[in-house]
């Protein structure tokens, strides 16, 4: 069910058209990134007669299809008989350049929600898509189902096709408190049931022990000792003894020194560490054969 109030008896107009980065068009550019015209300054004469209500929306009509769109005027500074378009919106009416184009004025419903479709799931690369969105609706005066909008961001251009809007077909989006929502993007593809993700394959890697002085080195005589270095050069595998035991039991704020341990030849008798068993000295460095207290 539609909301729009088409103001036959105030305003209806019969325009070329031609978009706003063209020569004809005068080359604005800035009005690409938006949903406004400009229209000639007859036209504003013309407005200001009537009495209507603010802010104006024009329902636009292509002459040679049955597409319809909805705008906001930004300017009225137009050549005569000329309305000039953002090139999204001719794309929508299926319009080309100096093709004829009617303008009427309506009155147009707040919109309460607005659900767009990316065409390419690119749009979603973008670090906040929605608040991208919502700060290029700013430029906006209205939305209509079925349109395709162009955001251009970051030196690229993204399209949405406005998929759903509440209340009505076309809506004013102009000091509204609207719900956005994005549906899947166009070239979205679902995974088949019953296949599983494709990881990536994890390389496992072998732990490896160092091994000191690798390299051959050189002889201050020059000679190559290339072949003496490769038979001396032996592979050590890690014993327990030289493992390193982490300390478990560490407290923060603590020191704990460990003694190594010492073997004997015949690896029976255990070094015993025993505090103050060395022989002191005297203070004329003569050897003192009294134990030290």
């Amino acid at each position: 069910m539609s909301f729009i109030v088409l103001n036959f008896g105030l305003f209806c107009e019969d325009y070329i058209c031609y978009s706003a980065s063209s020569p004809e068009g005068g080359c604005r550019n800035d009005l690409e990134d938006g949903g406004k015209i400009i229209m000639p300054p007859s036209s504003l004469a013309k407005l200001s007669e009537l009495d209507i209500s603010y802010p104006m929306l024009f329902k636009l009509n292509s002459s040679f299809s049955s597409r319809i769109t909805h705008s906001g005027v930004l300017e009225f500074v137009a050549n005569e008989g000329h309305v000039y378009l953002p090139k999204w919106m001719m794309n929508n009416l299926e319009l080309d350049e100096g093709e004829p184009i009617r303008v009427l004025l309506v009155t147009l419903p707040i919109a309460t929600f607005a659900r767009f479709q990316p065409l390419t799931k690119d749009f979603f690369d973008i670090s906040n898509p929605k608040a991208v969105l919502e700060n290029h609706l700013r430029r906006h005066a209205c939305l209509t189902r079925g349109d395709i909008i162009a955001i251009h961001y970051n030196e690229k251009l993204y399209q949405l096709c406005v998929l759903e809007i509440q209340p009505g077909t076309a809506v004013s989006i102009i000091e509204c408190d609207m719900t956005v929502e994005f549906a899947p993007p166009l070239d979205y593809e679902e995974t088949e049931p019953g296949l599983k993700p494709v990881h990536k394959q994890e390389v496992q890697y072998e732990p490896t022990h160092f091994i000191p002085f690798q390299t051959p080195g050189h002889r201050l005589d020059g000679k190559d000792n290339k072949n003496d270095w490769q038979n001396n050069l032996m592979v050590q595998e890690p014993s327990e003894d030289n493992a390193v035991v982490p300390n478990y039991s560490y407290r923060i704020g603590s020191l704990h020194f460990v003694r190594c341990r010492r073997k004997s030849s015949s690896d029976v008798h255990k070094y015993t560490f025993e505090p103050f068993s060395g022989i002191g000295q005297s203070l004329n460095f003569q050897p003192s054969d009294k134990p030290a207290e």
